[in-house]
């Protein structure tokens, strides 16, 4: 079982951090007491696979003293499972212009006469908990895709890390559009195989009708400079956080010219690199 404990100043991006460990399959506890996360762990280790993964979120509003909190790692990490500590920190001009923005209230705003009083009180009780830590990811300076990425880095497994995953599909118009796509190109302008008597009852998989589709110049100069837009695109789609794009190609049914598009488009991608599924949703229809 692995258990992550977050923590960090209050503004420090704690609940941007649990929603990505969340995505990346981790199960969330939000501001659990110390005391209860050592039998939360128990039940976890004698459950089913779904907690395999825990992320348990601590900060100052638990309630729960710091010497518990030590306590209770000491303990995690003398049973047989991985105990970490995360903590998210952030220079106090970059939390006071968080809550400033949000207009939200800071949870030891009731203990101090001002937002930077209490930043700056918060600081000094968490100053422990950040010294005891695994990890800490500074977030002043950081967007939300590179938190992400950092965390896909520390803590993500290695499918994970590989990076963006692209699944390119074809689809014919007359069905309506893939609701999951991300990006949607047409090849209606190209020549359609569908009115050659011999190529009709083929898809583009089959070497007649790719030939066919390629044949034409405005096809192959189509396909180049798509080629260009992936290998630009790609990159900086992955480089904003982006775990997986979905890349629809269509045709009219779905069967000839976006199949041969689609699995061309799919073999250039796979040699960039990417992991890449390739489907023909309507390749089977309307035969």
């Amino acid at each position: 079982m692995d258990v992550l404990i977050i923590s960090g100043l209050s503004g420090g991006g704690k609940s941007k951090a649990a929603s990505y460990l969340e995505d990346m399959g981790f199960y969330i506890i939000d501001n659990m007491p110390a005391a209860m996360i050592l039998k939360f762990a128990e039940f976890c280790a004698g459950a089913s696979s779904r907690y395999d993964r825990v992320a348990l979120v601590y900060d100052v509003r638990t309630g729960s003293s710091i010497v518990e909190l030590f306590g209770v790692l000491d303990q995690l990490k003398a049973m047989e499972s991985s105990c970490r500590m995360l903590f998210l920190d952030a220079s106090p001009e970059t939390i006071i212009k968080r809550y400033k923005e949000t207009r939200r209230r800071h949870p030891l705003s009731g203990q101090a006469g001002s937002l930077e009083e209490a930043v700056h009180r918060e600081r000094e009780v968490m100053e422990p908990v950040r010294q005891r830590a695994d990890f800490v990811i500074d977030t002043s300076q950081l967007s939300t895709a590179k938190l992400r990425r950092e965390l896909l880095r520390l803590f993500g497994n290695a499918e994970e890390r590989e990076g963006m995953a692209v699944s390119v599909t074809s689809f014919g118009f007359k069905y309506g559009l893939p609701i999951e796509a991300d990006l949607v190109l047409d090849v209606r302008f190209m020549p359609n195989p569908f009115y050659i008597e011999e190529l009709r009852p083929k898809t583009g998989l089959d070497g007649e009708v790719a030939d066919y589709v390629f044949g034409f110049q405005q096809t192959q100069e189509y396909l180049k400079r798509l080629e260009d837009l992936m290998a630009f695109t790609l990159p900086l789609y992955a480089e904003e956080g982006k775990t997986a794009l979905v890349i629809a190609v269509g045709c009219t049914g779905g069967h000839h010219r976006s199949v041969a598009v689609t699995h061309a488009l799919a073999e250039f991608i796979r040699q960039l690199g990417y992991q890449v599924t390739e489907n023909h949703r309507d390749m089977g229809r309307g035969g």
